[in-house]
């Protein structure tokens, strides 16, 4: 049984762990389609000067990425795997404005492609109704690094 997104611990579908996770909860799932959401927190590693960076938003798009396949994995497969994936290329990707400490923002990962252990995705970052960031992702998933029941595997 799938519970309700509110129910999910973000954390037990990514591999990345406190302090680097840049999302805080799933709000959507397709095949498709995967939505987060993160509340901009001044302690983020990835946030100076009141903002997060250009470089926090680009790893809040691969975390979803990883919340998706997390997502996939626990309770889709139900094999409990966590791969890890890496970034292998940013394209097009429009910084329109960095998200301010206390704001709340949505995470859209949209599928575009999946061929040969990568996937090519369109993300696009919003507060509110405002498109903060959007852009491709090539994300490549590394099948012989894993994270199952806390432990790292090669």
């Amino acid at each position: 049984m799938i519970p309700p997104f509110e129910e999910i611990d973000i954390k037990s579908l990514l591999p990345q762990q406190p302090p680097f996770v840049m999302v805080d909860a799933l709000l959507d799932y397709s095949e498709e389609k995967t939505v987060t959401a993160l509340k901009v927190q001044e302690e983020n590693i990835f946030c100076s000067n009141g903002t997060l960076s250009a470089s926090g938003m680009m790893e809040n798009i691969a975390q979803t990425c990883a919340a998706r396949l997390g997502y996939i994995n626990k309770y889709i497969l139900k094999n409990n795997r966590i791969l890890v994936g890496y970034i292998g290329a940013i394209n097009n990707l429009t910084i329109l404005r960095e998200p301010r400490v206390g704001e709340v923002i949505v995470t859209t990962v949209q599928v575009l492609e999946h061929i040969m252990g990568m996937t090519l995705i369109q993300g696009t970052i919003k507060a509110g109704d405002e498109v903060l960031a959007e852009g491709t992702m090539k994300i490549a998933i590394a099948e012989e690094l894993f994270r199952d029941e806390g432990t790292c595997r090669k």
